[in-house]
């Protein structure tokens, strides 16, 4: 009702001042939402809304007007006969207070005695005035009344559920190492390594490969092999006699490359314990006998100093809420003349020149909470941070961005061609599928428009001099 008489009331005012013609809601403020990029959702849920509270009122005004209008003496009814007849009607009279009117009659003679009156419709005249602007009001708009609800309930549904998913769920919580515990609930629910195969990371997409594009879901695990392969060769490495997988998962790639490199010890470490259990399972189903898997803090590693001919570090970056530490660690346990290797997501570079505006930090504070990250840092930050400790040299950064972006909705592709790994886990698995899908999407707008990067670092750890210039100490195997 409040809306309803709302409604009318801003008509009548129209009414009043420009006439009959104008007599309609003015929706051209909600175009300019259009305007905004990361708003234009909204653009859809206010044309819904509008048509909700649209068709409400019709379906009440019918009603309304039946009772008020269609009950008034016989003046009201010709006055309403004359407007359908055309004569220039700009107010209307009857005994129930309508107000006066000049130039008013019809076929029978009827006229209104007394000049234009400027008082103010109230809600029931501009109900009357909405009835004879559309013909047979009384039960033609009353007919939209049950569509009138249901857009309604569906629009409330979708605002609501566009609100949930919009609110994180999984924000990173330092004191409860929420990161081991979330990665724990992924293996156990199995749906990851059932999509993703082994290797819980992106892939690598080829020219030939993008050019074709309709990737295939055998492919989507291909891609990520083929990304170990790459990333390996981007090292610049060669033979390794003992690499370390710092944030290993359940150890895909530690496997590869100790099934490569057959005379290496291979070390994967995640804080995830039933990563590790399932690691080792697929160890020994392989029968791979220099590999082993363990729970361990990356940012306080149990490892000696100069332990590893080859630091491995792919897409474990993001979980570290010290990032400066997570590098001078790895390269702490690197041997001198050993190399390291990182392949991280990373957020652009901010400068003076180029802040980020309140909606890419909206869009980062997301990306950050919904899996669990306590926050990005451009590959420009990472490669400072390799020359900050003193220890490196030749250090590179690259993005890898246009070989991996395919990632993000390929992975989205492979549930939907495949769903029997999701239909089966029950409600609230499928629910974090549905947020982890939309998640996806989300990275891969957010890869596309440049506000994220895939940050490849690499570099070697300096070999100490001695007195008089001659470099000292062992040397890694690496080189």
């Amino acid at each position: 009702i409040f809306f309803r008489d709302l409604a009318f009331d801003i008509m009548a005012l129209q009414a009043q001042e420009y006439g009959a013609t104008a007599c309609a809601i003015d929706l051209g403020a909600v175009d300019s939402l259009n305007a905004a990029s990361t708003r234009k959702w909204l653009l859809g849920i206010s044309a819904t809304a509008t048509l909700a509270c649209v068709g409400l009122i019709a379906y009440s005004a019918g009603f309304h007007v039946k009772s008020e209008l269609f009950a008034q003496p016989q003046p009201a009814i010709h006055a309403r006969a004359s407007m359908r007849s055309g004569m220039d009607v700009r107010t209307l009279t009857n005994q129930q207070g309508f107000v006066g009117t000049s130039n008013v009659g019809n076929a029978n003679g009827l006229h209104g005695a007394q000049q234009p009156s400027a008082t103010r419709l109230d809600s029931v005249n501009a109900a009357a005035y909405l009835s004879m602007l559309v013909p047979a009001a009384g039960s033609g708009l009353a007919g939209w009344g049950p569509l009138a609800g249901l857009i309604t309930v569906f629009t409330a549904i979708a605002w609501g559920i566009k609100k949930v998913l919009d609110t994180p769920s999984r924000t990173y919580n330092p004191a409860d190492v929420n990161v081991g515990k979330e990665y724990d609930a992924w293996t156990q629910e199995g749906v990851l390594e059932y999509y993703w195969g082994e290797h819980i990371h992106l892939g690598y997409y080829s020219p030939e490969l993008r050019k074709r594009g309709n990737y295939t879901n055998w492919e989507f695990i291909q891609a990520k092999i083929d990304f170990i392969n790459k990333m390996f060769e981007w090292s610049e490495s060669s033979t390794p006699s003992s690499i370390l997988d710092v944030g290993c998962g359940i150890g895909g790639t530690s496997r590869q490359l100790a099934e490569r490199f057959t005379n290496a010890q291979v070390t994967g470490i995640t804080l995830s314990p039933k990563q590790v259990e399932r690691g080792m399972e697929l160890v020994k189903e392989r029968k791979i006998d220099n590999c082993q898997l363990k729970v361990m803090d990356a940012l306080k590693m149990d490892f000696p100093d100069n332990s590893f001919d080859l630091v491995w570090g792919c897409e474990s970056g993001e979980h570290m809420p010290d990032k400066k530490k997570y590098v001078e660690e790895m390269v702490r346990v690197l041997k001198p003349g050993g190399t390291l290797v990182i392949a991280t997501w990373c957020q652009r570079e901010e400068t003076p020149a180029t802040p980020f505006t309140q909606s890419e930090k909206d869009k980062l504070q997301f990306l950050y909470d919904e899996w669990a990250h306590p926050y990005f840092i451009s590959k420009e930050e990472y490669a400072r941070l390799l020359e900050g400790t003193g220890e490196c040299k030749q250090v590179k950064a690259a993005d890898w961005n246009t070989e991996t972006i395919d990632s993000w909705r390929h992975s989205i592709w492979v549930g939907i061609r495949d769903p029997m790994g999701l239909l089966c886990k029950g409600p609230k698995v499928l629910y974090r599928c549905l947020r982890d899908a939309i998640t996806l999407e989300r990275m891969h707008r957010a890869f596309a428009c440049g506000l994220m990067e895939y940050g490849m670092l690499r570099a070697t750890k300096k070999i100490p001099l001695q007195e008089g210039g001659t470099r000292v100490g062992f040397q890694s195997d690496n080189h």
